[in-house]
């Protein structure tokens, strides 16, 4: 495949994703599981970031200042957060219908978001540059991680910060984010991860290593079902975030 031909989009996911798309913002819906993810996640960009910016985390506005670019963002349970830190956000996602989805709620909330259905090969063609990107819980779903975080990791400014979320490919993942998640526990739709499709850390690093961006940060993220909430850990076999920086 040539390199134009290439695409990110993997068509099903885009479907799967779209058909849910109304229940992005129910916290007792199909999508529950990120809004209990959604404090730990917003604390460790917040803090992470700040601390790379030379910014105060407690302020009120951290981000004050700063482009970023939520690729992959549904319905804006990042996005919106990160507008509301003072951060000039791009929400991108390939499904229409979730950025109609998130355009109607922002709008709602009086949070100011640039969305838009676009792919990440699309943005990075038309120059577009970040502070930050934030690639959280999408690489599962791309048709090409490589050339998925090349084509983003291409959009990161000197300095800039990529910050990605996803589910390593481990037989204790398959048992408790894809069989116990989405079996027992019923917290996901079934179908909603595949287990080849599964990313190790290695396989992250090496694409994003290769696109210029050092590794500066790793963290587990484990669910503590006698507190009902979702903490950093040292524990990366199941859910796991990376930041990665471009040189300044």
């Amino acid at each position: 495949m040539t390199e134009a031909a290439r695409t990110t989009i993997d068509q099903s996911e885009v479907d799967r994703f779209s058909a849910l798309a109304a229940e992005w913002w129910n916290p007792h819906g199909k999508f529950k599981p990120l809004h209990k993810f959604n404090p730990v996640r917003l604390a460790y960009i917040r803090d992470k970031a700040s601390e790379a910016f030379g910014r105060d985390p407690h302020a009120q506005r951290p981000l004050e200042g700063l482009r970023l670019l939520d690729i992959g963002c549904g319905g804006g349970l990042l996005s919106e957060p990160m507008a509301r830190m003072g951060a000039s956000v791009v929400g991108a996602d390939a499904s229409e219908k979730n950025i109609r989805i998130a355009e109607t709620h922002a709008a709602g909330s009086g949070v100011s978001v640039d969305y838009r259905a676009v792919t990440a090969e699309a943005l990075a063609e038309a120059g577009e540059a970040f502070d930050i990107i934030l690639n959280m819980e999408v690489v599962e779903h791309v048709s090409d991680v490589p050339f998925f975080l090349s084509t983003c990791a291409s959009m990161v400014k000197p300095g800039g910060l990529m910050f990605v979320a996803t589910i390593n490919r481990t037989m204790k993942a398959a048992a408790l984010a894809i069989f116990a998640a989405e079996n027992v526990l019923r917290w996901l739709p079934r179908g909603t991860h595949q287990y080849d499709k599964l990313v190790r850390p290695e396989e992250l690093e090496a694409p994003l290593s290769a696109a210029g961006l050092a590794v500066t940060d790793r963290t587990g993220v484990f669910f503590n079902p006698f507190a009902n909430h979702w903490a950093l850990s040292a524990d990366m076999d199941v859910n796991y975030m990376i930041i990665a920086r471009r040189p300044a």
